[in-house]
């Protein structure tokens, strides 16, 4: 008797073509083996859980209407893209690698299938880049479908909305897939979210367009029914609730649809399709569906960390495990906040992940969520700023790019008291290019007023708030994901000099200049070569990027013949140049030696271990290139050197 397990649909589906020849009553079943797919994958690695259980449907639905990658769709920030994985052939051991060295990513990029037409790790870009395509389409004379798939929350997003002013005017054909699901990452916020609860809730509206659909389904369907069908849901709507925001923007709307709702959805896009005007279909999805824990607390499993599927627990932390800097900062921010009422805390809808959901909970008056909306964020604290308050702005490294000008003109320029507390600085292993925090010491070190630093430990993570809460112009705190180094927290923060560096060991062969987390790193890279070389090497611990200790540098580089730099950064415009530069202003020859990330953009892995390892970065390759370069050194003529 045979023991082998009948094939799933879901191993059936080999790409989209699979996914149309399926029977309607088939689609139910695939839902369901999609959904224990994410939950069992993710339960293992972590990963987006709650956004993709929430579009299922939708996703089977968008591939049954349309034909990629001859159609294409745009996900807005792609965390809602792994169903789309599974149904474009990547299943198997590939997604069952998700966000792991060999495996899938967490999101959508154009190198790793031709089904991604276009990748995105940030919020609100959907609209825009799938515009632009759509423009591109009409300008060609192609035919192709263009899909925007948008969470609500991309709708708090400035350019989403400056994307909207500009839809009518550029094409006639798009179609958007607004997915209202009430939340972001946590509970959506402002206006635009409570605009779309009251389309998708008004009693009035709903049951007339109940009533009337059944009404209409009684009759032999057809393309010119539905068009009649949809004008009177436009005109009775109008007519009952207040105008369609997004018809104002000259968009049909369609809905509000049940996004669980094989039937509904398929005629809803069927129609789009045939539509001689841009659509935007308003999708009613529950985030985390199938997973009762992720329905339950759907903020905690937005980006979820391993879990039980059965409980929904993560796994226990082990015991003696130091706080995460997140959290550190967070009850640092909420303590100091209880003393000085002028401490507000801003954050760009990331509460539980920046650790500001600490201060949420302890001084809610003093903490505000700006929704997915940086730009906003930062021109918010400056404002805040001009009146005599001391705004601290929670916003990952990645995510502060969004504000880059806001940051020069409207804070450094004014040399307004704005904190930005940079979370995610250095690598985000799972995550992968879009989230690695790689860039910010080469987009601050130049702008003016600045202070830049970043702690050794946790202890000295508080030290630098308290120094930035004193500034006179804006201060820069950048510090990596996870746990900390487990030093005590002393009872009382200590102001530390701005643009001082700290000498942690001395040393007369090689200096090294750490930055942060790598001070670690330094401090055994140091006890390697006084082991294997017999070298005295000093560790600096830098502290300050901007300003830099110019004097403490200066003095060491005459009295050694190396220096290190060491920076979880990369190399092009980081910690290392400004200590190359400090040094050929002030006509010093020593060699430098620089340690940090390459010229290139680093994918995703399952570990930062792994990753350095790949880029030569691990300890032993570090030692490697240091021991060489010394060798270089002694061996060199001195008018070389």
């Amino acid at each position: 008797m045979s023991t082998t397990q009948p094939a799933t649909l879901l191993s059936r589906i080999a790409g989209p073509a699979d996914v149309k020849a399926l029977d309607a009553a088939q689609l139910p079943q695939l839902a369901q083996e999609i959904r224990d797919e994410l939950i069992a994958v993710t339960a293992k690695n972590g990963g987006h859980i709650g956004p993709n259980l929430g579009v299922v449907e939708l996703t089977i639905a968008l591939h049954r209407a349309f034909s990629t990658p001859e159609d294409q769709f745009v996900f807005d920030v792609a965390h809602q893209g792994y169903v789309h994985k599974l149904l474009t052939g990547r299943q198997g051991e590939f997604f069952r690698g998700l966000r792991k060295t060999g495996g899938t990513s967490g999101f959508l990029y154009r190198a790793e299938s031709q089904h991604d037409s276009f990748g995105a790790g940030h919020a609100g870009t959907a609209l825009s880049a799938a515009l632009g395509m759509a423009t591109a389409r009409d300008l060609r004379g192609s035919s192709e479908h263009v899909v925007a798939v948008c969470g609500d929350a991309a709708f708090t997003c400035g350019i989403t909305l400056e994307a909207l002013n500009n839809v009518v005017s550029s094409t006639k054909r798009l179609i958007v897939i607004l997915n209202d699901n009430e939340w972001s990452i946590a509970k959506n916020v402002g206006a635009i979210s409570s605009y779309l609860n009251r389309i998708s809730t008004h009693p009035t509206y709903n049951k007339m367009h109940h009533n009337v659909e059944a009404w209409f389904k009684s009759f032999p369907a057809g393309v010119e029914m539905n068009r009649v069908y949809t004008k009177w849901k436009r005109e009775t709507k109008d007519f009952f609730v207040e105008s369609s925001l997004f018809e104002k923007f000259g968009l049909r709307y369609l809905g509000p649809v049940n996004g669980h709702d094989h039937d509904a959805l398929a005629k809803n896009l069927e129609f789009a399709k045939h539509c001689d005007v841009p659509v935007i279909i308003h999708v009613l999805t529950k985030k985390g569906k199938g997973l009762e824990a992720a329905v339950n607390h759907p903020e905690k499993f937005h980006g979820a960390s391993p879990f039980d599927p059965e409980t929904g627990e993560n796994a226990k932390t082990a015991p003696g495990t130091p706080p995460n800097y997140q959290d550190v900062f967070g009850q640092t921010l909420a303590r100091f906040a209880k003393a000085d009422k002028n401490i507000l805390g801003i954050t760009g809808a990331m509460p539980a992940g920046t650790g500001l959901s600490h201060l949420a909970k302890e001084v809610p008056g003093q903490f505000f969520d700006v929704g997915i909306a940086e730009e906003h964020a930062v021109l918010f604290a400056a404002g805040l700023a001009t009146k005599g308050f001391r705004p601290v702005c929670a916003i990952y490294s990645t995510f502060l790019q969004r504000a880059y000008d806001q940051v020069i003109h409207d804070v450094a320029l004014q040399n307004l008291p704005v904190t930005f507390c940079m979370d995610r600085a250095g690598l985000s292993a799972n995550d992968g290019p879009t989230h690695h925090g790689l860039f910010d010491i080469s987009y601050l070190r130049c702008v003016p007023n600045a202070v830049v630093m970043q702690p050794k430990d946790e202890d000295e993570l508080v030290d630098m708030m308290h120094t930035s809460l004193q500034l006179k112009g804006p201060g820069f705190i950048r510090y990596p994901r996870g746990a900390g180094t487990g030093v005590p927290i002393k009872a009382q923060p200590v102001a530390l000099p701005v643009g001082k560096a700290e000498v942690i060991r001395e040393g007369t062969d090689i200096i090294i200049w750490a930055l942060g987390a790598m001070v670690q790193d330094a401090q055994q890279l140091a006890d390697k070569l006084r082991r294997e070389e017999n070298l005295s090497v000093g560790i600096v611990n830098a502290r300050f990027v901007k300003p830099l200790d110019t004097a403490l540098l200066l003095k060491q580089a005459a009295d050694t013949s190396l220096i290190v730099t060491m920076e979880d950064h990369v190399l092009a415009g980081g910690f290392g140049s400004a200590v190359i530069e400090a040094l050929q202003e002030a006509n010093y020859s020593t060699p430098v030696e620089r340690i940090g990330w390459p010229d290139k953009f680093v994918e995703h892995g399952s570990s930062v271990e792994i990753l350095r390892a790949a880029y030569g970065l691990a300890p032993d390759e570090i030692a490697k290139r240091v021991r060489a370069r010394w060798q270089s050194v002694k061996s060199a003529p001195a008018s070389v050197i």
